[in-house]
C-alpha cells in the first residue's frame, strides 16, 4: 500500500488491540457488532484516525443480525479512497483494521483494501499478501462478493477466494470444525 503513504498493515481482534497501542497506529478501521459498546482500547492509542463500522460476522440473514451488505463494503472503499487522498500529507503510516476475532470480516476489508490500490494484482497474489499480515485469515464470503463486484473483478476475487479457502483448511483443518460450528458450512463448501 505504499502509494496510499502507508508502510504498516496490521489485522488483529479485540483482544490484541491494546498489544498496537505504542505500534504507532495512524489509521484504524474498526468493524463491529453493533451492539458491542465503544472500545476502551483506543484511548491508549496516539493520534490517529478511526472510522467504525458496524455489522455482524454471517453469510446468510438470522433474526435480530444485520448481515453484511454490498453498502458495507461501499463505505471501506470510501475509507480507502481518503487513504489515497490524504496520502500526500504522511510520510508514512500504519494502517489497522480489526473486528471481534481478526479473522473475518477485518481480512475482506484488508482485502478488499489491497484490490482497490492494487488493481492490476493478481486475486492469488493479493490473498497472498492477506496471508502475510494475518495468517489465520478467513475472510466473510460475502463481502468479497461485495468487492469483487463493486471493484470489477468479474469474480476472480470470489475464484481467488476459493483457492484461499482451500489453501486454509490445508494448513490448518481446525478451520472445517469451526466454520461449521459457525454455521458457516457454505464457505466449507466454496473451498477449492
Amino acid at each position: 500500500m505504499k502509494s496510499l503513504a502507508i508502510s504498516t498493515l496490521t489485522i488483529c481482534g479485540i483482544d490484541e488491540l491494546v498489544l498496537q497501542s505504542t505500534r504507532k497506529v495512524t489509521h484504524v478501521l474498526s468493524v463491529l457488532d453493533p451492539d458491542l459498546p465503544e472500545i476502551e482500547a483506543f484511548g491508549t492509542y496516539g493520534e490517529h484516525s478511526r472510522v467504525t463500522l458496524r455489522f455482524h460476522d454471517i453469510i446468510d440473514p438470522a433474526t435480530g443480525k444485520i448481515v453484511p451488505q454490498a453498502a458495507h463494503v461501499a463505505d471501506i472503499l470510501r475509507f480507502g479512497e481518503s487513504l489515497k487522498q490524504s496520502a500526500s500529507g504522511r510520510v508514512e503510516g500504519h494502517l489497522l483494521v480489526h473486528c471481534h476475532m481478526g479473522i473475518s470480516r477485518s481480512t475482506a476489508a484488508m482485502l478488499s483494501l489491497l484490490a482497490q490500490v492494487n488493481p492490476d494484482e493478481s486475486e492469488d497474489g493479493l490473498f497472498e499478501r492477506l496471508r502475510a499480515v494475518r495468517p489465520q485469515a478467513w475472510p466473510n464470503s460475502l463481502m468479497i462478493g461485495f468487492a469483487d463486484e463493486q471493484l470489477g473483478r468479474q469474480g476472480r476475487l470470489v475464484a481467488a477466494l476459493r483457492r484461499h479457502y482451500g489453501h486454509q483448511i490445508k494448513a490448518d483443518p481446525k478451520f472445517v470444525d469451526w466454520m461449521e460450528h459457525l454455521g458457516r458450512r457454505r464457505e466449507l463448501e466454496m473451498a477449492a
